[in-house]
């Protein structure tokens, strides 16, 4: 018994001497002035930055205990992708659980909240659901996966049918882009729920008709000139005899063209210009954010652009950053266009190629739809 207790005692003396644990790391800390304090414990690190979404490379600052650091000034309500680079290599943050997905790499994201009137914020209103589809694509030769949103009172059983809108991500992302990243599902909640745009379905794919061109490491690349054109052909083809005809058939969505838009960032905008102008007597709506990739042979790629594609287009909105690299080669296709007497819309807006710009290019044009 006497041992017992001595060994109790020297376990309670050694516990009460241990010295206490670390303070835990805040990081990302959001402060009431929407400014951004990150933090990364690296004591042997020489040199530690930050790369977020929308902004320059910014150095952070160690203090007495190895803690890097760095505040923002003022940030407008978004959600941000960030990564800290330590000497030469980059890492997630890992005081968060918020990840901003991407196949050739992963990246923390921090919410700056902003008011209730702001799309993207998650809010008391009607939400619609979202599905996650998974299917073998014949024509690409892979397994992949899509995602459908319906929007709220949608009924299965009912005999109304709904517009649709193909929704497409960048090169990079993934399916669940739009909805990880970009918060569509959100967006289309609040404007519906705010009578801004009608009720619709929106299914977003994967935007690979070259799978190759994104694996890490590979030396495939979309500015290769043939393998740009089969991730393009490719993707139309298992738009148009797979992704399509599934969804027609297993959800109330029109067939009729009127009925149907199609819309991308980046990548994706560049494939909805090829996909969407070349198939008018399938899309009446055609909208690209930010569109890159494409070929600047503008003849040969787009044959049957003319004033007479006006009679079939119900919209054509080209949008882009004019802090965005590719605004110039965006502004030459909006040139070409207006040369051939195609009437469209010309949207430039402050930002980068972000998703900043992204998510209000798709609460700017969702309204316009289906009118």
């Amino acid at each position: 018994m006497q041992k017992l207790l001595a060994t109790l005692t020297l376990a309670v003396t050694a516990f009460a001497q241990a010295p206490p644990p670390p303070k835990p790391v805040i990081s990302p800390e959001v402060h009431d002035n929407h400014t951004v304090t990150f933090r990364l414990k690296a004591p042997n690190a020489k040199a530690v930055f930050l790369n977020m979404e929308g902004s320059q490379r910014s150095a952070m600052v160690k203090d007495a205990d190895g803690i890097w650091s760095f505040t923002t000034p003022a940030l407008e309500p978004d959600l941000y992708g960030y990564t800290f680079q330590v000497d030469g290599v980059g890492l997630m943050d890992p005081g968060t659980s918020l990840m901003k997905p991407n196949i050739r790499g992963l990246s923390s994201m921090v919410h700056v909240p902003g008011p209730a009137t702001l799309p993207w914020e998650i809010t008391d209103i009607p939400h619609g659901a979202v599905d996650h589809r998974y299917y073998h694509s014949v024509v690409v030769g892979d397994d992949r996966d899509y995602y459908v949103y319906t929007p709220p009172g949608y009924d299965p059983a009912a005999k109304k049918k709904y517009p649709v809108l193909y929704l497409l991500h960048g090169y990079s992302d993934d399916a669940s882009g739009w909805t990880a990243v970009g918060r569509a599902n959100f967006i289309l909640d609040h404007l519906i729920a705010g009578g801004q745009a009608v009720p619709m379905l929106v299914v977003m794919t994967l935007g690979y008709g070259a799978p190759e061109i994104v694996v890490r490491n590979s030396t495939a690349s979309l500015g290769e000139p043939e393998l740009r054109d089969k991730n393009y052909t490719k993707y139309r083809d298992a738009l148009f005899q797979e992704v399509m005809p599934a969804v027609e058939k297993g959800y109330r969505v029109s067939a009729d063209r009127k009925m149907r838009a199609i819309a991308g960032l980046s990548m994706g905008g560049a494939e909805s210009l090829f996909v969407g102008l070349n198939a008018l007597d399938k899309f009446a709506y055609v909208g690209a954010f930010s569109a890159g990739g494409a070929s600047s042979d503008y003849e040969k790629t787009y044959p049957a652009v003319n004033a007479a594609a006006n009679t079939k287009l119900s919209l054509l909105w080209v949008a882009c950053g004019t802090e965005d690299r590719l605004i110039e080669p965006n502004r030459k296709f909006r040139a070409w266009l207006q040369e051939k007497g195609v009437k469209h819309v010309d949207i430039e807006t402050p930002g980068m190629h972000t998703w900043l710009v992204w998510r209000r290019n798709l609460a700017a044009f969702a309204p316009l739809l289906f009118r």
